[in-house]
């Protein structure tokens, strides 16, 4: 059974998507399969050993570990709401004590029998091979003293075994359910084929690969797609690399500054030229007022040759005060005069060196204007002259008729322009977030797929061992048959022997038979032939009678139509 098992099983690289395994059996299948299936689950024996039997009945005999265990025992009971509770002291009644061993091992999906269910516990354990020995006349007494540490020990050990349960459970059901696939499947084929069921295990093998092919179709379609959107990525990438650079345009307004650099320096230099004019101007006005001090010196002194001249004169007190009084004045309205003028001369300096600086203001801001124009592609350009008296003649153009249009229009194009950019903007910003959250579902996507082929592998490295182990069982199974072909082939002949004597005394019975029958048809064919004559002549015999009965009844019909006729004429002649 177990060989035929094997050579119908087939090899699986990995599976995805399995189900959840099928429930428990039965106690009784259990127990029927414990005891009458030899599987390759390798148990362990039953025998526990007295090393542990020693040190666990020598731990549990202390009072103080005793009521510890108890404590974490009734803790576990408290945890999945049971309402049983085991007392430190005195020791707890064999109620308590049964109904915590059935609790326990409800906990591990082993559901007991009420009636049987000491043999349910034994049963249990040695199936489980517990270090601890337990028997059914321990669990008639379970209170005893010589009993209770021993099934006080066997009860920790099933607490421990459930929590052991319930985290591998826990564990189980935190990771995805498509990750655990191959284990599931593993164990159900091979209870499965513990329990020699061989056509469910290649219906189990079947529904897999259906599986696995389906959720190879459903990669390859997202590997295909992830491909398309990898490749139009690549053309974005492409278009932005034919595009103009960020060096590109950087090394452009690099240039643009350095035009706007020798056009500052152009300005600086024709400011200089200007400078040195005005240095020039100032040098000949300084002459100037040297000039102007030596022809007022010169009048100072003529004024003085004047008052000597005046004081040689014979004047009277009165034309002496008069005289007093009129240079006083004269004095005053000169001091006031040359007040005034110096006032004037230093407002006259002080409006062209600001007419100076605010027309230098004014060719800066126009070069400035120019060179943004000619950027915003506007065929307006300002000429500065120095000469001109009206605002349009020294801008050189003509503000309102020229200038205001074209900056309108460029203002609406402009407006226009930044609308269509921003939209174009927020579509970009939009497709830029899709196609990266695109691009890290993918990256996830991928990874997850990577860690699936990654485990694939280790799963075929397990599947090729297994299919190792299975070739030379299969080698084994080989000469086991090769031998048993031998015997077949020996007994072939002995069987081909007896055929041939068959062969010979079948040949002769036939001889006989077909003797025997052709006597029988002979004798057969005998009495037919004198059937037919009969039949002849019981055939000539009635065709006689027929051609007789023919003739009456002709005869009677003549006779009856004479007689018919003769009544009728009877009947008209009367």
């Amino acid at each position: 059974m177990r060989g035929g098992a094997a050579g119908k099983r087939k090899t699986t690289a990995g599976f995805s998507g399995a189900p959840q395994p099928q429930p428990p059996p039965s106690v009784d299948y259990q127990r029927q399969l414990f005891n009458s299936r030899d599987s390759d689950a390798s148990f362990a024996s039953s025998r526990p050993s007295s090393v542990g039997l020693s040190r666990a009945s020598d731990i549990h005999t202390d009072r103080s570990h005793q009521s510890s265990t108890i404590r974490s025992v009734n803790a576990f009971l408290a945890s999945h709401n049971s309402p049983i509770s085991l007392r430190a002291h005195p020791v707890p009644p064999v109620k308590d004590i049964s109904e915590t061993l059935v609790f326990l091992l409800s906990t591990v999906d082993f559901h007991c029998d009420d009636r049987k269910w000491d043999e349910d516990v034994v049963f249990f354990l040695r199936s489980l091979s517990c270090p601890l020995k337990l028997t059914k006349s321990t669990l008639r007494a379970p209170n005893s003293p010589h009993n209770w540490p021993n099934v006080l020990a066997v009860i920790s050990w099933l607490v421990q075994y459930a929590r052991f349960r319930q985290h591998l459970s826990s564990s189980l059901a935190s990771v995805a359910p498509d990750a655990n696939s191959m284990s599931s499947f593993g164990i159900r084929s091979y209870c499965h084929f513990i329990r020699g069921e061989d056509d469910s295990v290649n219906n189990l093998d079947s529904e897999f690969l259906g599986k696995l092919e389906a959720e190879k179709v459903t990669i390859a379609e997202t590997i295909s797609n992830s491909e398309k959107v990898a490749a139009e990525l690549e053309a974005k990438l492409d278009a932005l690399r034919k595009g103009p650079s960020k060096k590109e345009a950087l090394e452009k307004v690099k240039s643009d500054l350095e035009k706007d650099v020798n056009k500052f320096r152009t300005m600086v230099a024709e400011r200089s030229e200007r400078t040195r004019g005005m240095e020039k101007v100032v040098e000949e006005k300084e002459k100037e007022v040297v000039a102007k001090e030596e022809e007022r010196g010169r009048i100072f002194e003529e004024n003085k040759e004047l008052k000597k001249s005046v004081e040689v004169q014979s004047f009277n007190v009165r034309d002496v005060e008069r005289m007093k009084r009129e240079l006083q004045a004269v004095e005053r309205d000169v001091g006031e005069a040359e007040v005034a003028r110096d006032g004037w001369e230093q407002k006259a300096w002080e409006v062209n060196s600001q007419i100076s600086n605010q027309f230098h203001q004014i060719q800066r801001m126009a070069i400035d204007c120019n060179q943004a124009l000619r950027r915003l592609k506007v065929d307006v350009q300002f000429a500065v002259n120095e000469s001109g008296k009206v605002p349009e003649e020294v801008m050189g153009v003509e503000y309102k008729a020229l200038v205001k249009p074209a900056l309108c229009s460029l203002y609406d194009g402009i407006k226009e322009g930044s609308t269509n950019k921003a939209e174009e903007l927020v579509s970009l910003q939009q497709q830029v977030s899709e196609m990266a959250s695109k691009i890290e579902s993918r990256k996830s996507l991928l990874r997850s797929i990577q860690l699936q082929v990654n485990e694939v592998e280790e799963k075929m490295k397990l599947v090729k061992k297994e299919t190792q182990e299975l070739a030379s069982n299969c080698d084994l199974e080989v000469k086991t048959m090769a031998e048993s072909l031998r015997t077949d082939a020996m007994n072939l002949e002995v069987v081909e022997k007896e055929a041939a004597e068959m062969l010979k005394a079948s040949e002769v019975r036939l001889e006989e038979a077909v003797k025997q029958s052709e006597e029988e048809v002979q004798a057969v064919a005998a009495r037919l032939f004198a059937l037919i004559d009969s039949i002849s002549k019981h055939k000539e015999y009635m065709d006689s009678k027929i051609l007789e009965v023919k003739t009456g009844v002709a005869d009677t019909a003549s006779a009856v139509a004479e007689i018919y006729k003769g009544s009728l004429k009877r009947h008209f002649g009367g």
